[in-house]
């Protein structure tokens, strides 16, 4: 019986992906040195935003991040609201006693700017954001499993990628994967997680409830 259900923020929640990503390259490219692909700044994803940006900017890192912020929240305009839905399944798994939180690779900062344009900043019983050194999902996954004293399998992740189960298989807890956002890569979670691909916010409901 699953006791605690924790989601990840971009592709999950909401389509913040595109939005990311044209806010990383406007804010952080006058600090690279060049216009960023799309793939550069995909291949920082993992981190949060101070490590992804340092990965491109270098010793202007500060300066680059100091930027990103307003410029990532006046982008956010492109993506106002959640994912049809996904409000009112975190509601029904609260109304059912379980427990919602949120583990997401972003920043706290720009994870709350995200959260506050939804209007989802009270839903979670616990936010757990991203670090600039590594990825960290397996790492916050475990603080939760003992800070909530469970067993793994009263525990399922709900992520939209493939890292997201491998950080699941490392931590021993089952993966959801959603594979509702536009951009997601439906085979490879497929093949990655036979059996718990999810292709609507409709479909985890009826599954989790």
């Amino acid at each position: 019986m699953i006791k605690l259900a924790a989601f990840d923020l971009d592709g999950t929640i909401g389509e913040t992906i595109p939005m990311c990503i044209k806010a990383f390259k406007q804010a952080v490219s006058p600090y690279a040195g060049h216009v960023l692909s799309e793939r550069e700044i995909v291949q920082t994803f993992g981190l949060n935003e101070a490590g992804m940006i340092k990965m491109v900017a270098g010793e202007k890192w500060q300066e680059a991040l100091h930027d990103f912020y307003p410029i990532y929240e006046r982008m956010h305009e492109e993506c106002p609201k959640p994912y049809e839905g996904i409000c009112e399944l975190i509601k029904t798994l609260r109304a059912a006693g379980i427990l919602v939180a949120l583990i997401t690779g972003k920043g706290e900062k720009s994870c709350m700017i995200t959260l506050e344009k939804f209007g989802m900043q009270n839903l979670f019983c616990s936010i757990k954001t991203g670090s600039e050194d590594k990825p960290n999902k397996a790492e916050a996954i475990t603080e939760l499993l003992h800070f909530y004293q469970l067993k793994e399998e009263e525990f399922c992740y709900v992520g939209d990628t493939v890292s997201d189960v491998a950080a699941c298989r490392k931590a021993g807890v089952a993966c959801l994967s959603a594979a509702w956002s536009a951009g997601a890569d439906v085979a490879a979670l497929k093949e990655a997680n036979p059996s718990k691909v999810f292709s609507s916010v409709k479909d985890l409901l009826h599954f989790l409830c």
